[in-house]
């Protein structure tokens, strides 16, 4: 006996309300990160102070960053029921995230290559103007922090499945990573202009890249097994097999589990029985075990010399 029983679930994108939030709040960030480039970049440009316009482009390669999660999240919203996309726009923000990843690397990258040259070779900083511009960044990315805060709410089924939002969480470092060099900034900044340690501007910088570079490791890591379809969770993978096959004889013959966006499962079942049981028994065992929004279940009767 051959039958089968495919579950394109409806909902996708527009209908999950923990996914809607990471978007208003990704645009919140980006608008705020965006208006403070502006100022920075005007009042820089007015007051002739180089390290406000500094920090100004700086805030824009960030703004750009946040821009592209922003758009990842537009682009899956409005074609969510595109028939093109298979199994849905959920990988867009994985790309998205991975494409984050690398930008968030190359500007550690390049912070470090500044600050080695800087050690070799001091640079006079005017520490009255850089350090106030320092503190408002501070200020603006705790606020971006606290906006894109990831422990604030997960949906239950990113909580069961282990996967997660990889365009939140770039977006999230993002702002994280210039908190932190907005911090290291003051520190050495404060030692530079009480004490006239020139060295702990690019040693902050330096050590503050390392650790951005480390987040920005991990994030490719996380997205990209998304994008290659890496099987999210062991446990989940074992829990489903040990669910089919509590029914009767059953034995699951091949399983495949991936990830169809943050918290959406997909999965393909081929179980074998000698004496099979009706398919929707297969589909609410597994159901009943893990949230699944595509769910194929394939059974097969055992051939009489095998059963025997």
């Amino acid at each position: 006996m051959h039958d089968e029983i495919a579950d394109r679930s409806c909902s996708i994108y527009e209908t999950a309300p923990t996914i809607a939030r990471h978007e208003q709040r990704t645009r919140w960030v980006v608008a705020l990160t965006g208006t403070t480039m502006v100022v920075e970049l005007v009042v820089g440009t007015l007051t002739n102070s180089l390290a406000l316009t500094a920090d100004g482009w700086h805030m824009a390669t960030h703004a750009g960053a946040l821009g592209v999660a922003a758009l990842a999240y537009w682009f899956a919203r409005t074609r969510a029921k595109a028939k093109s996309f298979t199994f849905g726009t959920g990988k867009v923000n994985a790309l998205a995230g991975y494409t984050n990843a690398l930008i968030l690397a190359l500007i550690a990258l390049l912070i470090m290559i500044e600050a080695g040259s800087r050690l070799f070779h001091p640079v006079p900083v005017n520490f009255a103007e850089a350090l106030p511009v320092a503190v408002l960044g501070l200020i603006v990315n705790l606020l971006s922090v606290k906006l894109l805060d990831l422990d604030e709410d997960h949906s239950a089924g990113e909580r069961l499945s282990g996967s997660r939002d990889h365009n939140l969480r770039s977006a999230y470092f993002h702002v994280l990573a210039d908190t932190l060099t907005s911090v290291l900034a003051i520190i050495a900044l404060l030692g530079g202009y009480y004490g006239g340690f020139l060295f702990l501007d690019p040693l902050m910088a330096t050590v503050g890249s390392v650790v951005i570079l480390h987040w920005s490791v991990g994030l490719c890591r996380g997205s990209a097994r998304q994008l290659l379809d890496v099987v999210s969770s062991e446990e989940v993978t074992q829990k489903i097999r040990t669910q089919v096959e509590s029914l009767g004889d059953a034995r699951v013959m091949d399983l495949h589990l991936w990830e169809l966006g943050a918290g959406r499962l997909g999965c393909i079942v081929s179980v074998m029985a000698s004496v099979p049981r009706p398919v929707a028994e297969y589909r609410a065992a597994i159901l009943a075990a893990v949230q699944i929004e595509h769910l194929t279940v394939e059974v097969e009767r055992c051939p009489h010399h095998e059963a025997a």
